[in-house]
């Protein structure tokens, strides 16, 4: 069997809601990562077989195949072909797996994977309210179908209540995820100061790093704060934050390493995706991981550091009561709830802080997973090589 590896892996920093990245175009947040790619790998662009990016809310600037639209914007060769991929949240490391997929397959050689979201001038939704409010239609994309709801009636379908629901039947309390929360800041500003961030990021309309850490955040002041589900213990300060930016990632062939003098930096180890409970939601990264543990016969143990997506704590809280991970090992570098999830983009933004968190380390094995809406989550495997 063929392999699939990652040669180079790159980011903008991630700008807070309103903040610097929110004027810029999409297409060209995610121009911005391409070009930085193709520099800094060194490759022939023409020989770019697809670009495969995730994106949410499609619509306005966002809407067109962005893959392709973020190709050209950044000058790059006609002739390359993009493709848009939307699983939720979990979009761009979807867009990874396709990448990894048409390498494994012997079908592609060398394949751009990544994603663009700019949440700021694109509200989360906001696509779908603008398309069905013209045509008269209110009730979303879910409650409007009779199959839907003699499956699962009409219970609510959105993200604060899987994550509510998350919180009560892993008895999470607020307290451990305002903890936990903090944990994420702290981590995060650590990572900054200590300039771990440095060689993944590329500086972007001026700014230079993360906006979205806190420096002044404590358990007093999130502990002042309302929940955002009447009765409920989640509130904004253990939730991730409306962010923008981008991420992408060049995939590449045993044979196009050796055809363009490529160094390979990370094996893709494992590909997978499972489904659970679309109610609940956000809970599938725990079902995921065990599928993914099962196939590789890989132990939690065996697993140097692990991304997952901080959607809200309790994700990350029940995902960890689950599967026994050591706490040290996850999310180090802080995650959504500090550094933000430009949802489309973030997918492919974890793996790109996973390669060079266990570069930095000197890891071999990285677990990278998130919820997703429908009630889904990847699993990417990596070997450091």
């Amino acid at each position: 069997m063929s392999e699939a590896y990652i040669v180079e892996a790159v980011r903008t920093p991630v700008g807070r809601r309103k903040g610097g990245l929110s004027a810029v175009h999409p297409a060209d947040l995610g121009a911005h990562v391409l070009k930085a790619l193709v520099e800094r790998s060194g490759i022939d662009p023409a020989a770019v077989d697809d670009v495969v990016f995730g994106c949410l809310d499609t619509v306005g600037p966002q809407a067109g195949d962005i893959a392709r639209t973020s190709w050209l914007a950044a000058g790059l060769p006609e002739e390359v072909p993009g493709v848009t991929v939307d699983r939720q949240c979990g979009s761009s490391q979807q867009a990874l797996h396709f990448a990894a997929q048409a390498v494994l397959s012997g079908t592609q050689d060398l394949v751009v994977a990544g994603g663009t979201q700019n949440m700021s001038m694109i509200p989360i939704a906001f696509a779908s309210r603008q398309a069905a409010e013209p045509l008269g239609l209110t009730e979303g994309p879910f409650l409007g179908s009779e199959g839907w709801r003699a499956r699962y009636g009409d219970a609510p379908v959105n993200q604060f209540h899987g994550a509510q629901l998350i919180a009560e039947k892993w008895g999470v309390t607020r307290r451990a995820m305002e903890e936990f929360a903090l944990r994420s800041h702290r981590n995060a500003l650590r990572a900054i100061d200590e300039g771990r961030f440095a060689r993944e990021s590329v500086a972007c309309a001026g700014v230079t790093t993360d906006e979205g850490p806190r420096r002044d955040t404590t358990l007093e002041k999130m502990a002042a704060l309302k929940p955002v589900v009447e009765g409920g213990t989640i509130t904004a300060a253990c939730s991730s934050q409306v962010s923008d930016g981008a991420a992408a990632l060049l995939i590449a062939s045993e044979r196009a390493v050796t055809e363009h003098g490529l160094t390979p930096r990370a094996r893709i180890h494992h590909l997978s995706v499972r489904g659970e409970d679309p109610i609940r939601m956000l809970s599938a990264p725990i079902p995921a991981t065990a599928h993914a543990l099962k196939k590789t016969g890989l132990r939690i143990e065996d697993i140097d550091l692990v991304e997952i997506n901080e959607a809200f704590a309790p994700v990350a809280l029940a995902w960890l009561k689950e599967t026994g991970a050591d706490p040290d090992r996850v999310n180090v570098n802080g995650g959504a709830i500090a550094l933000g999830h430009p949802l489309g983009a973030t997918g492919a933004k974890l793996m790109t802080t996973l390669l060079h968190e266990l570069e930095r380390t000197g890891g071999r094995y990285g677990l990278q997973t998130m919820c997703e809406g429908g009630g889904q989550a990847n699993v990417t495997i990596v070997e450091r090589l």
